[in-house]
């Protein structure tokens, strides 16, 4: 009974062999998918949400603009992602946020990227996707300032620490954990999900990215979350079916999922 949260399933190398991608996700047991937007043009904007439309029974869509390619937000694109977010399969606006380790765009401009779309997900009544690296005190300032919790949602493919997440959770955001949290040197982040409130905490592999270990040096793919609730469910001393089906249930909830 697993649900991974956060994938690229438009990603050239996850598209290119979709079918057998979603096979092996259903084989490995994951019931729910939600595929996350990143445009960096109009055309782009929709590109999650047209897989989603394909396979509605059971992956969902988000849209947004990462934080890499902020500098790409115009008024013409943040008016595509408000219509795109009314799509039926869109539970999300994002991902969004600050990746101040990269700086592929300058750090005003992410800032400015991202209140715009916090304003369009409120706006809409979606929750959040958000991206942090980096800059942990300037995303928990953005979504404080911006009364972001109105809407709440998720800090995907935590990176961060306990405090971190516990102050995330302050302002209405749950913590999402991926193949990070299976790497030896991940002590800060085996320990946040060890702390985790068991409402409030998910799962992904942010595939085709960061592969999990045993999987890890290889392309991921959402097949591979398994393994991050394996690894999670043994920091925690649970049961992996609990703490599968805990999760699941958390993204049913955040992402307003009626089943």
């Amino acid at each position: 009974m697993l649900f991974d949260t956060h994938c690229h399933l438009d990603d050239p190398r996850l598209h290119e062999e979709l079918d057998a991608v979603l096979d092996r996700a259903k084989a490995a047991g994951v019931r729910r998918i939600t595929t996350i937007g990143c445009a960096h043009d109009v055309a782009s904007v929709k590109s999650a949400v047209d897989i989603a439309r394909q396979h509605s029974d059971w992956i969902s869509a988000t849209v947004g603009v990462h934080p890499h390619d902020a500098k790409d937000l115009d008024d013409a694109t943040c008016d595509a992602i408000r219509a795109a977010g009314g799509d039926s399969t869109v539970v999300a606006i994002g991902e969004t946020g600050l990746d101040f380790h990269y700086d592929h765009s300058p750090r005003d401009t992410q800032l400015e990227a991202f209140r715009k779309q916090i304003g369009i997900a409120k706006e809409l009544s979606k929750p959040l996707v958000i991206h942090t690296r980096s800059a942990p005190k300037e995303t928990l300032q953005v979504l404080r300032e911006e009364r972001a919790g109105d809407v709440g949602g998720i800090i995907h493919c935590f990176s961060e620490d306990a405090p971190f997440a516990a102050a995330a959770l302050d302002l209405g955001f749950i913590s999402s954990f991926s193949g990070i949290v299976t790497f030896k040197k991940a002590i800060a982040v085996q320990e946040a999900a060890r702390k985790q409130p068991a409402d409030a905490i998910l799962i992904e592999t942010d595939a085709p990215y960061l592969a999990p270990i045993p999987e890890r040096g290889k392309r991921n793919e959402p097949a591979y979350v398994a393994h991050t609730a394996k690894c999670i469910a043994e920091l925690r001393g649970e049961d992996q079916e609990v703490l599968a089906e805990a999760t699941y249930r958390n993204a049913l909830r955040i992402f307003g999922i009626q089943e």
